[in-house]
């Protein structure tokens, strides 16, 4: 090479370190569907048994044993597909994917490949105020692998590190749905929000359960493309994405993992990038103890897996089926509705709705209470303490009419909003129940002669506030509510004080 292309290569080297990346990426996220058996056998879904028991000569790919299609899978499916106003075709059929796995006794996994089950969906997602919609390719109906646990010494471990693997069948033959988006992402909290958004809609469509073994996993397809290619909108061109090198990324199992795993990911390839290597287009496992992806093969082409149709279950109309299968009000009808008929703004609404479960809760509440007080109990307290904690509603579903009562004794008058803030508190901390904790620590309202002889006790003891406020500082009055809250433990009423001592102080 001469000096002068060996000039001009370090030169074009130093203008690709120099060039600012955008990172493109799509989702194949793996749903378990909600049914009592296996897709195409009767063995049980449940997955709380000891390992290797849910089992039959058909997911366990015996020789001789042939499938018989799960109508309820079938018709959970198209539940999800009007759910994101997927095209349904009048027919599909089911093929037979080849790869061998050891998670995957039959050495085949039937799924669909060319007639999916939906097509051409959408899912709006609203990320930091910005709300799009993120197109969906297809969603298509399979069957589950088993699933491996890797393990050193008797204890698990990372793949990387294990000494063996123990494979368990019992979510082998499970009903899955893959659902693929197009690569609409450009930053990993765009991803955290789509997936909690799917399984908010999967949770109202009856067909999810999120404390199943491996209920959604996901794996992310990332690839680097120069950002002077993107335009405006977050648009790329089509040549320019085929020739980017995609990594996958598998081993993705919750809404946070999936940020994390991207995240790191996305920053590998751009400092790979920036220093001038190369993209190897492979497979990486995310491992979630260490918070780093790991290589573990060279990706696999379509061609690979050697797509041919399964003959032993004929194509399946379902054109009149989706149009028969009726669905549920779905999260954004639903806080339209909460909008519109308890004059909620779109923050409460949203919260309100982020899960069925809030929804239905708040919306029983509103039988009883004012819409206002039961929307701030529920969405910006009990939500509130429950995110602090790590915690959801599904956690403290058994105590909700504990958290009820709570609000009634708030309604009537009974305890300080405050002081009910601590209750609900040692509620969550302590498991006791709110009539207990009140009377445990006097933490009923105060009565008016209590809270007169405070007023009194207060404007004697605090001098220089009574004449600041006399003066015209109205910040000295927050003082003295505040003295009289403390000398009444937070029992009093803090608008009822305020206007006590105005009328004390002003008589």
């Amino acid at each position: 090479m001469t000096a002068h292309a060996v000039e001009a290569h370090e030169s074009e080297s130093e203008r690709e370190r120099d060039r600012e990346f955008a990172a493109v990426i799509g989702l194949e996220v793996h749903v378990q569907l909600e049914t009592s058996t296996k897709v195409f056998c009767g063995c049980s879904t449940d997955s709380a048994t000891e390992p290797n028991t849910n089992v039959c000569p058909t997911c366990l790919g015996l020789p001789g044993a042939l499938p018989t299609l799960n109508e309820a899978a079938v018709e959970a499916a198209l539940k999800l597909g009007k759910a994101i106003d997927a095209d349904v075709p009048d027919r599909t059929r089911f093929h037979r994917k080849n790869y061998y796995y050891p998670d995957l006794p039959k050495n085949f996994q039937i799924t669909q490949y060319d007639a999916p089950i939906c097509a051409d969906g959408a899912l709006e997602v609203s990320v930091e105020g910005d709300s799009r919609e993120i197109a969906i390719t297809r969603a298509h109906l399979e069957e589950d692998p088993g699933s491996l646990a890797h393990a050193r010494g008797g204890r698990r471990t990372s793949i990387d590190a294990a000494e063996y693997t123990l494979v368990d069948y019992n979510r082998a033959g499970v009903p899955l749905m893959e659902i693929v988006t197009e690569p609409d992402f450009r930053r990993p909290t765009e991803v955290r929000g789509f997936l909690s958004k799917l399984e908010s809609v999967l949770e109202y469509l009856g067909i999810f359960d999120a404390d199943r073994d491996g209920s959604l996993r996901v794996d992310a397809n990332i690839s680097m493309v120069p950002e002077s290619e993107e335009s405006d909108e977050g648009s790329i061109p089509s040549d320019v994405l085929e020739t980017a090198n995609r990594t996958e990324v598998k081993n993705i199992s919750s809404h946070k993992g999936a940020e994390k795993a991207l995240a790191y990911e996305v920053t590998r390839q751009r400092n790979a990038l920036q220093r001038g290597r190369e993209i190897e287009q492979e497979t990486r496992h995310w491992d979630e103890s260490r918070g780093v992806t790991v290589s573990m093969r060279t990706k696999e082409a379509e061609a690979d897996y050697r797509y041919f149709a399964e003959a032993d279950l004929p194509p399946l109309e379902v054109g009149d089926w989706a149009e028969e299968v009726e669905i549920p009000e779905l999260p954004e009808a639903r806080r339209e509705r909460f909008e519109r008929e308890h004059g909620l703004g779109r923050e409460a609404a949203s919260k309100l709705t982020s899960t069925k479960a809030v929804a239905d809760f708040y919306e029983n509440l509103t039988t009883e209470f004012d819409s206002d007080l039961a929307a701030t109990w529920v969405a910006d307290e009990l939500l509130g303490e429950l995110n602090y904690r790590d915690l959801t509603t599904e956690d403290v579903e058994g105590r909700l009419d504990e958290f009820r009562r709570l609000i009634s004794l708030v309604a009537d008058g009974e305890i300080t909003e405050k002081n009910a803030t601590t209750v609900l508190r040692e509620m969550l901390d302590e498991g006791d129940d709110p009539d207990s904790i009140i009377e445990a620590n006097g933490m009923g309202k105060a009565d008016d002669d209590e809270v007169s002889a405070a007023v009194e006790a207060t404007i004697e003891a605090n001098p220089e506030a009574v004449a600041d406020y006399e003066n015209g500082e109205e910040g000295a009055i927050n003082f003295l509510v505040g003295q009289v809250m403390q000398a009444t433990g937070g029992s009093a009423d803090p608008g009822s004080v305020n206007v006590m001592l105005r009328e004390r102080l002003n008589g």
